[in-house]
This record gives C-alpha cells, sequence and structure tokens, in this order.
C-alpha cells in the first residue's frame, strides 16, 4: 500500500462526521458503564513475566490508559469488534467479550510484544492475538478518524494559534511539523527492500506529522520510504499541495507595523525548505543577535513536535525501536491508529499522560537534515518576523 495521503476514508469520514460524535459518545459512558468487576477478572487470567508486575492490579500500568478512556475506545470499536461471529476464545474455552478484544489489542499496540508473549499472558494463541489486533486497527482507522483533523473553524483556529503564541511568543502560528522514522528488520538480499534502506543505515518507514500546541496530531502522512529526504517527503504530501494551492494555511493574516502581511504558517527544522507557509530556523554561522534570538523562539515553539513524536513511541511501542518483518502493506495504518489513539488520550484529558516520563529524542542515531531551499518572499517575512517579535521593526 502507497503512502497514507490523508487516506480516502478520510475524506469520506469527514463528511460524514457528526460534530458531536466525540461528547455524545463520551457522556453515552456516564450511563451505561461496563461492568465494575470485569478488570478483576481480566486480570486473574494474566500469566507469564507480566503476572509478576509489581502494578497489575493497577489498569493503567498494563494499558497505558485510564479506564475512562479504554471505555469510550470500546465505545467507538463495539459495532465493529461485534458484528461478526467468531470464535476467539481463551485457552479454558471461554469466549471473548468486546473489553476483552479491545485489551488484547491494546495491550499488543501500547507493549510492543510479539503475538506469542501477548498470547502466553491473556491465554491465546497467536493468531487470535493477531486477528483481534488486525480487526481492532481496521475499526479504528474509520471509526476514530474524527480525532485527527485539521481545525475546520476559524475560532479553532484561534485558539490554536492562541496557544502557540503563549510558548515564546510566534504570531499566527498555525502548528509544527516534524518526521520521524519507523525502523524495520527487514532482508537486506532482497533488492526490492533497497528503497526502505534511509541515510542511517536502517530499513525505516517515515511518519511526517503536523501537531498543535497540546501535541495533538493535525494532519500525518506516513508509509514513504526511509531512503527519502524530510524535504521530498513534505512535497510529496497533500499538505503540501493544499498550503501551495491556498486551500490551507489561508485564515487571518497577522498585519505587521510596516504594512506586511504574514499569511498562517507552520514551523519546521532546517530539514524543510523555507516557504511562505513553512517558517524555518536561520542557518550558518555569524548569525545576528536577532536571528539567534529568533532561532531560540522558534526551537522552543518547536519542541511540542518533537514531544507528540517521543509520546507516540513511548506509549505506543509496537512502533518503537526494531520492528521484526513488518508487513509493509499493513504498516502505515498500525502507525495512523496509534496517532488516533494519541489524540484520543489527548482529547479524552487522561491524566495518565501527567505521569509519563518524557524526552525529546524521538530518533535516536538520526542527523539533523538540512534542505538549503529558501523561497525569496518567506526569507523576507521571517526577517520581519524577527524584528517584530522583539518589537524592532520600524513602522
Amino acid at each position: 500500500m502507497g503512502p497514507i495521503r490523508g487516506l480516502k476514508k478520510r475524506k469520506k469520514a469527514e463528511k460524514k462526521v457528526d460534530q458531536n460524535v466525540f461528547a455524545s459518545a463520551a457522556s453515552s459512558l456516564l450511563s451505561q458503564p461496563e461492568p465494575l468487576d470485569w478488570w478483576d477478572d481480566f486480570s486473574k487470567r494474566i500469566s507469564g513475566p507480566l503476572s509478576e508486575s509489581k502494578n497489575l492490579k493497577k489498569f493503567e500500568s498494563v494499558f497505558k490508559i485510564s479506564r475512562k478512556t479504554f471505555d469510550y475506545i470500546c465505545s467507538l470499536v463495539k459495532e465493529d469488534m461485534t458484528a461478526r461471529l467468531s470464535s476467539f476464545a481463551f485457552s479454558n474455552g471461554e469466549p471473548l467479550s468486546l473489553n476483552d478484544m479491545v485489551a488484547v489489542a491494546l495491550r499488543r499496540l501500547s507493549s510492543g510484544e510479539s503475538l506469542s508473549s501477548i498470547g502466553d499472558s491473556f491465554g491465546l494463541n497467536q493468531s487470535t492475538v493477531s486477528q483481534i489486533t488486525w480487526r481492532f486497527v481496521e475499526s479504528m482507522e474509520e471509526r476514530g478518524l474524527h480525532h485527527l483533523q485539521w481545525p475546520s473553524t476559524e475560532a479553532e483556529m484561534d485558539g490554536v494559534k492562541s496557544k502557540f503564541e503563549k510558548i515564546r511568543g510566534l504570531h499566527n502560528c498555525c502548528g509544527a511539523i516534524d518526521i520521524t522514522h519507523i525502523i524495520m528488520n527487514i532482508p537486506a538480499v532482497d533488492p526490492a527492500n533497497n528503497v526502505w534502506f534511509d541515510r542511517e543505515k536502517n530499513y525505516s518507514m517515515i511518519l511526517q506529522a503536523i501537531v498543535d500546541p497540546e501535541m495533538r496530531f493535525r494532519d500525518i502522512i506516513v508509509g514513504w520510504p526511509g531512503s527519502l529526504g524530510d524535504s521530498l517527503v513534505l512535497r510529496s504530501s497533500g499538505f503540501f499541495k493544499l498550503a501551495e494551492e491556498g486551500k490551507r494555511l489561508n485564515g487571518k493574516k497577522l498585519q505587521l507595523p510596516d504594512g506586511t502581511e504574514v499569511r498562517e504558517y507552520i514551523i519546521g527544522d532546517t530539514g524543510f525548505p523555507l516557504l511562505p507557509w513553512l517558517i524555518t530556523p536561520y542557518q550558518g554561522k555569524g548569525l545576528s543577535e536577532l536571528q539567534v534570538t529568533f532561532n531560540k523562539r522558534h526551537s522552543a515553539t518547536r519542541m511540542v513536535a518533537q514531544m507528540a513524536l517521543v509520546r507516540l513511541k513511548e506509549v505506543w511501542r509496537i512502533i518503537h525501536g526494531v520492528m521484526w518483518m513488518p508487513d509493509k502493506n499493513r504498516l502505515p495504518r498500525i502507525i495512523l491508529v496509534c496517532c488516533l489513539l494519541h489524540n484520543i488520550i489527548i482529547d479524552m484529558e487522561d491524566e495518565v499522560l501527567d505521569e509519563m516520563p518524557l524526552s525529546y529524542h524521538h530518533d535516536s542515531g538520526y542527523r539533523q537534515q538540512n534542505c538549503e531551499s529558501v523561497d525569496k518572499t518567506a526569507s523576507i517575512v521571517r526577517e520581519k518576523l524577527s524584528l517584530y517579535l522583539p518589537g524592532k521593526l520600524p513602522p
């Protein structure tokens, strides 16, 4: 399967999504709570190394989400997970409930453990774990798609801009873009795999993400081989085309004191081209004090994208480290679902997030790329912004 460029399904889903779906589904959980003894019963089934964990009795330690978020996810996939009759059963012959199936899928995605390890922990065979996980992925990539959208109203975008501005004062900023690599262990002897061999001598698949100030993914593209540079991946994305055609980042402009208009923009590191709608840092030596100060503002604001990708890989560890012989057609869909789950945790205001350690390195071992492409108009706008932000732009 080729790269997920926003997905054809997304276009269909965005037309159908009721803006009240999230609120109504979440509120329904209060009126139809899951049986209080489900986790007590399920936790007793756990065996193997996981059963020896000191925190086994704590639901959050096993699934990295709160029970409230778990119940909401169950409500999203209930129709699909229970629509087809299945023979999914534990080793004692007892059939799996909706909660059981979602628990198995979430543990597979969040732990990154092998199918056999998950099966041993829950008393299931590898095939059952695989089938349950894939059924969950298929459901989530459609049912959860409304959790990954570009801001649809002016008011929503104004909120995004306001929160970005509060970080380090960047006015009219609408997102931060970054790229990470999902490393794969695939046969080097197969010439067809050469396209996945990246500059750091890993076989990898690329995820490009645009993030809001709350580390929520607003736009992603996934599936391109790691051999491609950051700039080429951007130029191959649907977001690039929309922004170039003026169909994205086309809201209110920032009016500078000298009359210059600054359109809505996102920020990215030096691996991306400098464009009127994508502001990158100054490069090179001998930068002026104003340019150095601008770069510091830019870096501090851009940090949300790095943190989001770190958290994505830390929580959904199936895409952390090295994936053993993944199905390259299915992997982009698994990554998408991990991004949706990441956003759901944020949308649910899950307190589990506050307990997680956070670093700033999602691509360990990967050197910073540098793109020399500079749009002249964008260069002028960046220069004026570097003067305007500290209040030194003459009228």
